[in-house]
């Protein structure tokens, strides 16, 4: 499952939870989290496992944070084989987190079963600000935090992406992207 959405979408946090309930099921579960390596000094924080301090302790869990180190597309230069060596060690479930998102940080959508786009509701002119490449690659949009006082905003942009979905000319004849 590949997963990618703007920062403070809740990626981490879906991922941990998702990734506990998986645990929870007898699965083992595998997150490569991708981080953007800085363009001055090459390094980058790999703050994704302290953000998921659960499921770093869970012993059916295995989470790896990798830099770009450069590499375009939201991925590393060898998250494809990372998620061919996390099958061949048992891992039944494999999440990769990509960088972030924009036009290009789809290459994910290549290498996994399902690529989901995840959107917090209240993001300003969100349909403007997530552009169409990335869209058309999604599998899944899911609308994150939507409860409370964003519960009203998330029907909202729920409305808005599946009505820009259909605008879109379809990857697949057997499977429609849901929203």
């Amino acid at each position: 499952l590949g997963l990618s959405g703007p920062p403070g979408a809740g990626k981490s946090t879906f991922i941990e939870c998702f990734g506990k309930m998986l645990t929870e099921r007898k699965h083992k579960v595998s997150v490569l989290a991708v981080d953007p390596s800085s363009s001055t000094s090459g390094g980058s924080l790999l703050g994704d496992k302290t953000r998921m301090t659960e499921l770093s302790r869970d012993m059916n869990a295995y989470i790896r944070p990798s830099p770009t180190r450069g590499t375009l597309g939201g991925v590393t230069r060898t998250t494809n084989e990372a998620i061919l060596l996390c099958e061949g060690g048992g891992y039944d479930v494999v999440l990769v987190e990509t960088v972030g998102v924009g036009q290009s940080e789809f290459a994910v959508a290549d290498m996994v079963d399902m690529f989901v786009l995840l959107l917090p509701p209240a993001g300003g002119d969100e349909l403007q600000g997530i552009k169409r490449g990335i869209i058309e690659m999604a599998d899944l949009v899911a609308i994150n935090k939507a409860d409370g006082d964003l519960l009203v905003p998330a029907r909202r942009i729920q409305a808005e992406y599946i009505s820009a979905m259909k605008l879109l000319r379809k990857r697949s004849k057997v499977w429609r992207p849901k929203v």
